[in-house]
């Protein structure tokens, strides 16, 4: 290039202008880097909330089943003549361990015991412990069975553990329970989701 030659004004002004651009470039790439990376980041935390354990935890430790044949008296409360009334049920016990993996309280509500039998699933509520202990009054025989029930309508400290027994009644007959397809209990909790245990141990016939 000739030294009397200078470059216009126009070109001075593209150059500046290309310089320009490339430093804009430059900013938008890290930019760009920066929010995927922030992106990322949320992602990660956002699936690492959402895999923190359950409120409650627990077990089913052991099950009793015991089928018992009742047949009424034929009289009523007051003494008068009634028909007689016979029916087959079973009798289903469970020790159960629950734990609240919460740091806050956990109040349990019902319990129910469900039974897969082939005409569909039936549920039954677990009885009160004023109920576990009208059971063993009525039916001395059943002593064996007897335990600590476990306390319904009640609250779980941060990290307490509750164990006790219960028992659920179906009035269907043996056969019909030997026939089942599956067993396992649900467990109430105010404001959590319902905890679902199944027995990991053969279930006892009494």
């Amino acid at each position: 290039m000739s030294l009397l030659h200078q470059d216009s004004p126009e070109e001075i002004d593209d150059a500046a202008r290309g310089e320009e651009f490339t430093k804009g470039t430059s900013h938008v790439v890290w930019a760009s880097a920066l929010a995927t990376v922030l992106v990322t980041v949320a992602i990660a935390l956002y699936i690492w909330s959402g895999q923190k354990p359950p409120a409650a935890a627990g077990e089913i430790v052991q099950v009793w089943a015991h089928p018992l044949h009742t047949e009424t008296s034929g009289v009523d409360a007051n003494g008068a003549p009634m028909a007689k009334e016979s029916y087959d049920q079973m009798l289903i016990f469970a020790r159960v361990r629950l734990r609240n993996q919460s740091k806050q309280p956990l109040f349990l509500g019902a319990v129910l015991c469900n039974a897969t039998l082939d005409d569909g699933i039936h549920s039954s509520y677990v009885a009160s412990p004023t109920e576990y202990n009208r059971i063993f009054n009525a039916f001395p025989q059943l002593a064996a069975l007897r335990g600590k029930p476990l306390p319904l309508e009640t609250n779980l400290a941060a990290g307490q553990n509750l164990e006790g027994d219960i028992v659920a009644t179906f009035r269907i007959p043996k056969a019909k329970w030997d026939a089942r397809k599956k067993l396992d209990f649900t467990f109430g909790f105010r404001y959590q989701p319902e905890l679902r245990l199944a027995p990991q141990t053969p279930v006892i016939e009494q």
